[in-house]
């Protein structure tokens, strides 16, 4: 595991230089430049957005497109919105099949159900919480990243991030309980990106310290570049280790 987080760091940082240099030029010149640096380099980039949210109508296409898609999201907000909607409803052509990587929300790496919040009992403070974070308690990399948000947004209260978590989980247990392409999974890892890979293309989103994901830069690359590759590693060791979820923890189970 610590070759593979090695190997994440290194190449976040080269991609991280093509959105720096790509942030100071006009539009025109980026796109010159991006192209560039993706013959050059073979990272396959496309183009970077600035924000996440920018390449929301980008990502909506693609998603029509796909013949397959891999999801890894540091909340999941995104999958209950529009972009996502046909996937669940049955409009147009469904991907073949459809994998979707959640944080766990549970640090104790027991089943959703056993929280007191999926039971119905409200935000209470976990053991793993923001506060024990700070006391060098024991945290998992949603504490960590929980930690993050709240001291840049005072909306954001302990145990806030796991109940959305779980709200949108609980989501898209509902809408796909009839889908037999779609499969969920827990993670338990660092949280520096979110991952939306199809059977063409990549948008890698980089997660800035002090911003939520959706301010955070996006970069777009093409399935013949190695950045695109990478991604795909990165999803596939996710998925490999990550925890599935009890049948219980459905809604309605």
């Amino acid at each position: 595991m610590t070759e593979f987080m090695l190997g994440v760091t290194s190449s976040l940082a080269a991609t991280a230089v093509t959105v720096g240099l790509g942030g100071l030029l006009s539009r025109r010149l980026r796109r010159w430049l991006l192209a560039a640096v993706a013959r050059l380099s073979g990272l396959g980039v496309l183009r970077v957005h600035r924000h996440q949210d920018d390449a929301r109508a980008e990502l909506s296409g693609e998603i029509r497109r796909a013949r397959w898609l891999r999801v890894m999201v540091g909340r999941g907000n995104e999958l209950t919105r529009d972009g996502f909607a046909p996937l669940w409803s049955g409009g147009g052509r469904p991907p073949d099949h459809v994998r979707v990587l959640l944080p766990d929300p549970v640090s104790t790496g027991s089943d959703p159900s056993a929280s007191p919040e999926a039971a119905g009992e409200g935000p209470v403070e976990r053991q793993g919480s923001a506060a024990a974070l700070r006391d060098g308690g024991p945290a998992s990399w949603l504490d960590r990243r929980e930690a993050e948000l709240i001291s840049l947004d005072p909306g954001f209260g302990r145990g806030l991030l796991a109940e959305q978590v779980l709200a949108n989980f609980h989501y898209l247990s509902e809408a796909t309980r009839d889908l037999a392409n779609t499969e969920i999974r827990f993670y338990e890892l660092p949280h520096l990106y979110r991952i939306i890979a199809t059977d063409n293309l990549v948008f890698l989103t980089l997660y800035q310290n002090g911003a939520h994901g959706r301010n955070s830069p996006c970069i777009v690359a093409h399935r013949s570049g190695s950045l695109y590759d990478f991604a795909l590693r990165i999803f596939d060791t996710a998925w490999e280790s990550g925890r599935i979820p009890d049948a219980a923890s459905a809604p309605g189970a």
